[in-house]
């Protein structure tokens, strides 16, 4: 998929590029992308390795002047108290992943990148929040996760980078079009008649991703579309509209990120710094990256851009 407009040169703009990553995301998916990976005391390292290089190609693709790392910290209270079952499907996570998370964040600390999770906030919030505060500076955005929800921050500022699309390419108000049919404004209204599976949240009953977008097309939003309910020409979605106008309303607050949640952490916290070497190679000797050893003795890391390699090798 081609990319469009800002941010799509390498080098940020005068106000500088905050690349945002959704840690539970990518550490899911280093543990998966990689099946088997041991330190030398057998203790399981593949997400840890796997989220360092993932990072790294992230890092020398965007190019940020601004980066950090968030993580879920449980899940918000307002939306439990919406909806009981919210995410409940969700299985546990695995041990062997959750037993890497704290060294993930160990290196994250060694390299210098911003790490955050605030208690019984979702990640999602906090990164809907700072992704508005950086827009409100002038800076351009870029978030790096697999999660729909993210779509309705998309804007001329802020893209998405989805580690699903091989082309690497940032997401704009004209790819979101194209994968939902509906522009980012319209996107909650979409995933509050649709519903969204990923997080147990139930849509109308048969309204799928397109009839949800021809409808917005036509109406524009869900406040339209209900004010005008007769104009629906199908007597039964006209029914099931009818019969789920609660349920809609309440999919609305469910998907609707909460920019306003306060995350205690300012831009200045974020600036790209150079990491410690030191720190950096203990942990590699300890986890037995040899690979990533030699490029840390040979210079080859730097603030910018590092671990730019492929996962293929230790």
């Amino acid at each position: 998929m081609a990319m469009h407009s800002s941010p799509t040169s390498s080098e940020p703009s005068s106000f500088g590029r905050l690349l945002i990553i959704d840690g539970h995301s990518y550490a899911y998916r280093a543990f998966y992308a990689i099946r088997s990976l041991q330190s030398p005391t057998g203790a399981a390292t593949n997400a840890i390795y796997g989220f360092i290089r993932m990072l790294g190609k992230i890092r020398a693709r965007v190019q940020p002047t601004h980066l950090t790392v968030i993580w879920d910290g449980g899940l918000a209270a307002e939306r439990m108290t919406l909806l009981a079952d919210y995410k409940a499907q969700r299985p546990e996570m695995p041990s062997a992943l959750e037993e890497q998370l704290d060294q993930i964040v160990d290196f994250l600390r060694a390299a210098s990148v911003f790490s955050y999770m605030k208690e019984s906030a979702e990640a999602d919030d906090c990164i809907a929040a700072i992704t508005h505060q950086a827009e409100a500076a002038g800076m351009e955005v870029v978030i790096a996760s697999s999660d729909k929800d993210f779509m309705q921050l998309v804007s001329p500022r802020v893209r998405l980078l989805n580690p699903h699309d091989k082309g690497d390419a940032l997401w704009g108000a004209e790819d979101v079009k194209r994968k939902t049919g509906v522009e980012p404004t319209q996107i909650v209204d979409w995933l509050s008649l649709t519903g969204d599976s990923v997080d147990n949240i139930p849509g109308v009953p048969g309204i799928g991703a397109k009839t949800a977008a021809n409808l917005l097309t036509q109406f524009q939003s869900v406040e339209e579309l209900y004010r005008h309910v007769e104009e629906v020409r199908s007597e039964v979605m006209r029914g099931n509209l009818r019969a789920s106008e609660e349920l809609v309303r309440r999919n609305q607050q469910l998907v609707r990120l909460r920019s306003d949640e306060r995350c205690e952490l300012t831009l200045g916290d974020l600036a790209v710094k150079p990491g410690d070497d030191e720190a950096l190679r203990a942990l590699f000797m300890k986890w037995g990256f040899r690979t990533l050893l030699q490029e840390l003795e040979q210079g080859r890391i730097k603030a910018q851009g590092f671990f730019d390699q492929e996962m293929s090798a230790r």
